[in-house]
């Protein structure tokens, strides 16, 4: 079983940058598909980005694309999320994921991390 902390979260103002990192522990993440989420009050939790086991292959979702970008070290056991031209809409609590596969609906992933929370001001 793999464990996820996320951490990078914070507060930003509109147009400016922030890189997220998940670390794992327990289990290299090699072995895992891996994926950002995120989940603004009253609203479902939203697809953000995703990337295959190997890193060959990235998937990011419309409401972010162009401005964010999945990558990974499986080296380092650390999946990045790098935001750029952040908007008031990216508020939310970011979490990262990891399945045996890759897919973008959250209700398939069996590990999740608690969360980091990032707030645009504008």
């Amino acid at each position: 079983q793999v464990q996820l902390v996320e951490s990078g979260g914070g507060l930003v103002e509109a147009g400016g940058s922030l890189r997220l990192s998940c670390a794992a522990a327990g289990r290299t993440i090699s072995g895992y598909a891996m994926s950002w989420f995120r989940q603004a009050p009253g609203k479902e939790r939203e697809f953000v980005a995703g990337i295959t086991k190997g890193g060959g292959s990235t998937f990011i979702g419309v409401s972010v694309e162009g401005r964010f970008a999945i990558s990974r070290s499986n080296a380092e056991n650390t999946l990045y999320l790098q935001m750029n031209s952040l908007r008031s809409e990216d508020t939310a609590v970011y979490y990262c994921a990891a399945n045996d596969y890759y897919t973008a609906n959250a209700a398939e992933y069996a590990y999740w991390g608690q969360g980091t929370q990032v707030t645009v001001s504008s």
